[in-house]
């Protein structure tokens, strides 16, 4: 199934198949059709990609702030 957030995202590596996240929601009871799986999905990728963004920038920003002149 395509992306349903956003055109433009670009995520190299899905790890999880629809079918092992349904599973996965089901253990902890709740059930989701493969179309709402497709859309808790994406959101976690983005949220893990905006994290990644974050913790690069905040690395960057500490070694800019341990800088000597």
């Amino acid at each position: 199934m395509n992306n349903l957030l956003s055109d433009n995202t670009n995520f190299r590596v899905r790890s999880i198949s629809l079918k092992r996240a349904v599973e996965i929601l089901a253990k902890n009871n709740i059930e989701v059709n493969d179309c709402e799986t497709t859309i808790i999905l994406d959101f976690l990728y983005h949220i893990a990609q905006n994290y990644n963004k974050c913790e690069a920038f905040n690395k960057i920003e500490t070694l800019m702030g341990n800088r000597t002149c």
